[in-house]
């Protein structure tokens, strides 16, 4: 059959708003929208509407807070790669264009700063004033990696600039005692102190990341910790397998769409090499006071790609106990360390999702799961909108009237006796260079190992995927491509994939394709902040 015309100008639709906003680089570059007369040059790779770092390594985002009507957002960042660092801040006023405020915890030679959280101390439980900012982070003397430990930060100039405690407030005593290998390698994993208010309590809540589990402290000042539980998921005979070191922990209490209360235990583990996931693992449960118990062991996971580590979650400031945000680290350590494309065009190595909101949902089969979506004002940071006529397509593929590297892609795809269906993205004019984002066999999935480039392979790490449900036949996809990534949320965002991509400055196409049967595209719609170069598309969907 011959599909029909896959656009329209009846149905194009192009917003005459200009976006107004300064971008960040003019404040050191923290990032973000880049209107197109102050582009970068032709051959940059920055991020348009991601956070990157100005130069150099960036890599865990920590656990942000609010003041002032503006989110606060902590981050690591190097001037050398992969090099030891400390904290840099980027605020925002809508979680998606950040400006650089420069570095809050500055480098100390021998003695680094790694991941932990900040909160603000509202009622000076601390003792450093009502309002103080105070951050637990971790530190290793002397670069020892057995000697980690984590050390009490203050701030009472609104988050800008830190002094610290000379010792740690939650020393490393493992580290004291270790004798055996297995104790010496759990003693090298003391890290990451994620830090919470328990109201219920009146007391604070610390979680560390442990090498085999994750340890819980409580404080009533801040200062003074006290060790009350770990949380072990290797439980003899669950069968969930080791999935590697627990790092960048999580907690917190949220309600579900039920009504229901319930608390989130998160951390990010890397469990590629024993055939499960590396990103950000969670359990829902209870938590006491002093531990925390869930009736399944077996962890969910927040992203099925391969780059979606060391994310943070915070409560929305608008429905803090039925939402909560999220941002991670568009990274992974198989092959984070090594020399990207981004350091010889823009000089970094590193960027940050877009931020998610996270709502709890009651499955039908009575668990419960935190569905991801894009944070609603991204729609607002991209006013320019294409909408595509609906596309029938057998045993076919068509290329669509578009040429880009920055938007926001929303379709429906129904089918019957199709066998793979999908899109695909960053396309080369030749084809040969793509990443491809379809459902097929029971499974949704990316695949970016046509976008590989010579010198900085993915594989093995190339074709991300997670299960769909194999009698489905619709399928509905929310695609956020963005030069150096593509993140796709998958029927309401129950499951996401975040992947890197390394564009070449040709790879600007887009096209759909249906193998082995008929499917039909719909309700297709393209946002972005640039402009837009839309082509006329013959029945063969050929650009003319």
């Amino acid at each position: 059959m011959t599909p029909p015309e896959p656009w329209s100008p009846s149905r194009r639709r192009l917003l005459a708003t200009t976006l107004t906003m300064t971008c960040a680089a003019g404040a050191g570059g923290a990032l973000a929208l880049a209107l197109p007369g102050r582009a970068r040059a032709a051959a940059s790779r920055r991020a348009l509407f991601h956070l990157t770092p100005r130069s150099g390594w960036a890599c865990d985002a920590q656990r942000p807070y609010y003041l002032g009507g503006e989110l606060h957002l902590p981050h690591l960042q190097a001037e050398q790669v992969a090099g030891p660092g400390g904290w840099r801040l980027a605020t925002s006023s809508d979680e998606v264009v950040f400006t650089d405020r420069g570095d809050i915890i500055p480098l100390e030679g021998d003695f680094p700063a790694w991941s932990g959280s900040a909160v603000v101390d509202t009622h000076d439980t601390a003792g450093f004033g009502a309002g103080a900012v105070i951050a637990l982070v971790t530190r290793l003397p002397g670069n020892d990696m057995t000697h980690q430990a984590q050390y009490l930060h203050w701030s009472t100039d609104g988050g800008r600039t830190f002094s610290r405690l000379s010792e740690p407030v939650i020393p490393n005593t493992d580290a004291l005692s270790a004798r055996t290998p297995e104790e010496i390698d759990n003693a090298r994993w003391f890290r990451d102190p994620k830090i919470l208010r328990d109201e219920a309590r009146n007391r604070w809540v610390c979680v560390i990341g442990r090498a085999r589990y994750l340890s819980f402290y409580v404080s009533t000042d801040l200062r003074h910790w006290s060790w009350t539980s770990n949380f072990d998921y290797l439980t003899p005979g669950s069968g969930n397998g080791f999935l590697g070191g627990m790092e960048c922990p999580d907690l917190f209490e949220m309600t579900a769409d039920d009504g229901t209360s319930a608390w989130v235990l998160g951390a990010s583990m890397d469990g590629w090499e024993h055939g499960s996931l590396g990103t950000y693992a969670y359990w829902v449960g209870s938590w006491d006071g002093e531990r925390f118990v869930t009736d399944n062991l077996v962890p969910q996971w927040l992203d099925h790609g391969f780059d979606w580590y060391a994310a943070v979650t915070w409560p929305s400031p608008d429905e803090p106990l039925t939402v909560r945000h999220a941002i991670g680290w568009l990274n992974n350590w198989k092959y984070a360390a090594r020399h990207v494309p981004t350091m010889d065009t823009d000089s970094y190595n590193g960027q940050y999702s877009v931020v998610r909101e996270l709502r709890m949902r009651h499955e039908p089969g009575g668990w419960y799961s935190l569905v991801s979506r894009p944070v609603s004002a991204l729609r607002a940071r991209l006013p320019r909108v294409l909408e595509y006529e609906d596309l029938v397509l057998d045993d076919s593929a068509a290329v669509l009237p578009w040429s880009g590297q920055a938007y926001d892609l929303e379709l429906d795809i129904d089918w019957d006796g199709a066998t793979n269906v999908g899109v695909c993205v960053a396309r080369s004019a030749d084809g040969r260079r793509h990443t491809n984002v379809g459902v097929c066999d029971g499974q949704v999935y990316v695949d970016r190992g046509p976008s590989e480039l010579p010198g900085v392979p993915f594989a093995p790490y190339t074709r991300a995927h997670a299960p769909i449900d194999p009698q489905s036949r619709h399928v509905y996809l929310r695609i956020l491509v963005d030069r150096g990534s593509v993140e796709v949320f998958v029927n309401g965002g129950h499951t996401v994939l975040s992947n890197q991509l390394y564009l070449e400055e040709g790879d600007t196409g887009l096209s759909l394709y249906a193998d082995g049967g008929t499917a039909t595209f719909s309700s297709m719609t393209l946002r972005t902040a640039w402009p837009m170069r839309a082509v006329r598309a013959n029945a063969n969907g050929d650009p003319s």
